[in-house]
């Protein structure tokens, strides 16, 4: 017989067995030997034994685990999310929470870093103001993309006025958005996570200009604030910001939209101590009073649910 006329075949691969001994079982889990001893002994993982050993069945370990996966999503769906207000910056919101004393943290990243953080469950509130092209809506068609179903309520905080943070006097005389190309003003850049940054490309959109048209600066600002020190320290001529931060600064302000700030929620979180305590001071003399004095903000809704779903 010639060696080209014998077939060659592979040997069948090694059939898996059907039970497992403690070092398998460690291999299986990748446990340490101890730790399955341990489990054995404290009567918590499927197994017999033969002859002085300790065996595992296959089947009734792979059965096993899995229940443990089941368990461990099911207490990560109802472990309450930390007591975090992420998303946008708000100095008025960031006021109250301290003043409040309502136990709620801030972790300001821009309104799509906090829906984002919102899903994962890695903060409790998401503060949103985020203009949809589409529409001219605040918040709810970008709520109802992402968080229908989801059993989440969305929360008026305040009206807010937006627009071009400029130094004292408006020595460039801006007066509209297609001002900044023709004066070649220089713009402090938001981050691509930021509502003001999503109002400011639809304000563009709608001018019909580019935003290579612009001249924009690094890095970019975070928050509010860090976009009204930057016009004051000089590094930009103007800055896309709420007339808040403006007069915190004490500078001038080029009014250009109205927009609408929600915190959004799970509906646990909403009943929660943290954030009733804080609607609570919301409602309160104290508050109004902030308001007025920080300027730019309308107040009269909030508290009021826009969306619940």
């Amino acid at each position: 017989m010639q060696k080209n006329d014998i077939e060659m075949q592979s040997p069948p691969p090694a059939a898996r067995p059907d039970v497992l001994t403690t070092r398998e079982v460690a291999e299986h889990l990748r446990l340490k030997e101890r730790k399955v001893y341990d489990l054995v002994r404290e009567r918590q993982i499927p197994c017999v034994r033969v002859g002085g050993k300790w065996l595992f069945p296959r089947a009734l370990i792979d059965r096993w685990l899995e229940q443990k996966l089941d368990a461990e999503r099911a207490a990560d769906v109802h472990r309450p999310p930390p007591a975090v207000i992420a998303g946008s910056h708000d100095p008025l919101l960031e006021w109250a929470v301290r003043s409040s004393r309502c136990g709620l943290a801030m972790l300001a990243g821009g309104s799509l870093d906090g829906l984002e953080r919102l899903q994962r469950r890695e903060a409790a509130v998401a503060a949103l103001h985020v203009i949809d092209p589409d529409t001219g809506q605040y918040n709810t068609p970008l709520i109802e993309r992402h968080l229908r179903g989801a059993g989440v309520v969305a929360i008026t905080w305040a009206a807010r006025d937006q627009g071009l943070v400029v130094k004292p006097g408006n020595p460039l005389g801006l007066t509209a958005i297609t001002d900044l190309v023709t004066t070649r003003a220089r713009l402090v850049a938001r981050q691509p996570e930021a509502g003001s940054h999503v109002l400011f490309l639809h304000l563009l959109a709608e001018a019909r200009i580019r935003l290579a048209e612009v001249t924009t600066i690094r890095p970019v600002a975070l928050t509010e604030t860090d976009v009204a020190l930057a016009v004051a320290e000089g590094t930009a001529d103007a800055g896309f910001a709420i007339r808040a931060v403006a007069r915190q600064q004490g500078l001038d302000f080029v009014p250009l939209a109205r927009e609408r700030f929600d915190l959004v929620m799970g509906r646990r979180s909403y009943f929660e101590p943290p954030m009733q305590a804080l609607l609570a001071f919301a409602r309160g003399t104290d508050f109004a009073a902030r308001a007025a004095a920080l300027g730019g903000y309308d107040v009269a809704e909030t508290g009021r649910v826009a969306f619940n779903g």
